[in-house]
């Protein structure tokens, strides 16, 4: 099995292929009834119909298996899963949700079938206010009453929020990282307990030695809305993170909770509202007649 695993992990990190163009190829080799080392050890990647450059790019990646090898051992020794997109581990929203877009491996430590209970998904600002933060507490506490998931990115605010709070109402949590597994240290010392009991489970789908960066904070986005069944969102400025996480799941027909806010809050989760998305109120039910809009001043309207 370590075997098949390091060509997993192989294929998930070759460069210069996107993930929907891997997931081809997976289907194209499991319905020719063959597995992944079939694959890369044939001669002719099974006759699939590929482009120059990628047919380069996979000959590299096999030159490279030695040293996906040792990493994959180095990860299962360190005590971390590595589930593939073809496993019954794998969790079923996130391929439901995203599809053909689904990581080809997931990098795990804990709880892994807390991929299989329904999930719910808190996101918003990194700089929430009082009334976001006791939004994300309520809907947390009820996802946990109904033995639901609490998915979150770990970023302050919001996520942090709703991990916390999911614990603290004896819920379980999944920490979607962005960043490579074995850089998170701090953190899975910090949930060892938790972790340990089956409560929280950390995921990351980069390599695992990757720090954190913006980019891969943007990137682990598109994971923590395909984790869950149900989405709410605290908080959002017009720009950033939940702003775009929100509109792209509005555009893919997701249904997206938001909290209207008071009169005087300077957010934009009305205009999401505006872009399809259900109004909630505090404790995240829907509101029916929703009257709150915001404030707009000083807006000039242009033809050209």
């Amino acid at each position: 099995m370590n075997q098949e695993l390091t060509y997993w992990v192989a294929l998930a990190h070759t460069p210069k292929i996107w993930t929907s163009r891997k997931n081809e190829m997976i289907v194209y080799f499991f319905k020719q009834e063959k597995n992944i080392i079939d694959f890369f050890e044939s001669d002719d990647f099974l006759g699939m119909d590929l482009k120059a450059e990628e047919s380069a790019l996979l000959n590299q990646t096999k030159a490279d298996l030695g040293s996906y090898s040792f990493m994959t051992e180095d990860l299962l020794n360190q005590g971390y899963e590595i589930i593939p997109v073809i496993s019954k581990e794998y969790s079923p929203t996130l391929k439901e949700n995203l599809k053909y877009n689904s990581p080809i491996v997931l990098y795990i430590k804990g709880n892994k079938q807390i991929f299989q209970e329904q999930s719910i998904a808190i996101v918003g600002s990194r700089d929430a206010n009082e009334k976001s933060l006791q939004f994300t507490d309520n809907v947390a506490k009820k996802a946990s009453s109904e033995y639901k998931v609490v998915v979150s990115g770990f970023a302050k605010g919001v996520d942090k929020q709703a991990l916390d709070s999911a614990l603290k109402y004896k819920g379980q949590s999944i920490i979607v990282l962005p960043q490579g597994i074995t850089t998170f240290a701090s953190g899975m010392k910090k949930y060892y307990k938790q972790i340990i009991e089956g409560d929280v489970l950390v995921l990351s789908t980069f390599h695992p030695k990757l720090p954190w960066s913006v980019d891969l904070a943007m990137a682990r986005n598109s994971i923590i809305y395909g984790l869950a069944s149900e989405i709410y969102a605290a908080q959002s400025d017009e720009k950033g993170g939940t702003w775009s996480g929100v509109c792209e799941g509005l555009k893919k027909g997701r249904k997206v909770y938001v909290r209207v806010p008071d009169k005087k809050e300077k957010c934009a989760n009305m205009l999401l509202v505006d872009k399809g998305a259900v109004p909630v109120d505090m404790e995240g039910n829907v509101c029916e007649n929703t009257i709150v809009k915001p404030e707009i001043k000083h807006i000039q309207l242009s033809l050209f």
